[in-house]
């Protein structure tokens, strides 16, 4: 399972994601586009090292190798504007991941990415007008590319987390159900049982 931070400022947040983290988050996607370099550095800085190998950064990706950072996600425009794209990418790293909006995007992904984010699945939590304009799940079969995890998101919750993995997603991303919610590590820790009863419900 797979937590986004909030690209905007959330009060105690190091305090909140350090307790993700402890309480077993399996990655945590640092997304701040309006993130100076330096607040970037600082951001990172407050987290604790022992978390440093489930971090995944999406931008100022230069900083990684001063942190001990070695996952990264690039934006679906960013990857499309490079048509030597991951080939470019230099840095030494465990994984890379994309966002994709389309089940044909997705399959054209071929061996580049370890899991690409597809979006929306449901009606965005944090995102306001935001909504899946075809059914995700119906487009899953025609999904070809079965070497890249397919990660849902968009609108995941706990009422809904069973139906999405059911129907075909390797596993989820969560940003407006954690963020959005009074109490984000009751809610992690919510989501987090549900992924692992259905994981051993199909062993």
């Amino acid at each position: 399972m797979i937590v986004i931070t909030n690209p905007f400022f959330i009060e105690d947040e190091i305090e909140m994601l350090n307790s993700l983290l402890e309480e077993g988050l399996s990655l945590l996607h640092i997304r701040k586009p309006n993130f100076s370099e330096l607040e970037m550095a600082q951001f990172i800085n407050q987290i604790k090292l022992e978390f440093r190998n489930k971090l995944v950064l999406h931008n100022h990706h230069h900083l990684a190798e001063d942190f001990g950072i070695d996952r990264f996600h690039f934006s679906e425009k960013e990857r499309k504007q490079n048509s030597a794209f991951p080939a470019r990418f230099s840095k030494p790293c465990r994984s890379k991941s994309t966002s994709t909006h389309s089940i044909e995007d997705f399959n054209s992904l071929e061996n580049d990415f370890d899991y690409a984010f597809l979006s929306p699945v449901f009606k965005s939590i944090s995102k306001e007008n935001y909504h899946p304009k075809i059914d995700l799940f119906e487009a899953l079969k025609l999904r070809k590319n079965h070497k890249t995890k397919v990660i849902a998101l968009g609108g995941i919750d706990s009422q809904n987390i069973h139906k999405t993995l059911k129907n075909g997603f390797d596993d989820i991303a969560l940003l407006g159900s954690i963020w959005n919610h009074e109490n984000p590590v009751k809610q992690f820790k919510l989501c987090q049982k549900i992924v692992l009863s259905y994981s051993q419900s199909q062993v």
